[in-house]
């Protein structure tokens, strides 16, 4: 058996990916041991999903304008 890891995504996030997969009911009468494997993966692909737009939001706001490269000639 492997090693057990912490879980990186906080309950109320998984239980928000839960509800907008539609399989949150599973959750409320089994708990998460009671859910698909297909349904844990599609978590997490959905919470990767909403990281890299996230990152993406990010990158937007924090780049700034880039000014044209300026060369100097001497006649």
């Amino acid at each position: 058996m492997g090693r057990r890891r912490r879980g990186l995504m906080s309950e109320s996030f998984k239980t928000e990916l839960a509800r907008d997969l539609g399989f949150y009911n599973v959750v409320q009468s089994s708990g998460w041991e009671g859910i698909r494997a297909k349904d844990a993966g599609n978590m997490v692909k959905r919470a990767i999903q909403i990281a890299e737009e996230h990152l993406a939001k990010q990158n937007q706001q924090t780049m700034l304008p880039q000014s044209p490269v300026q060369r100097r000639y001497r006649p």
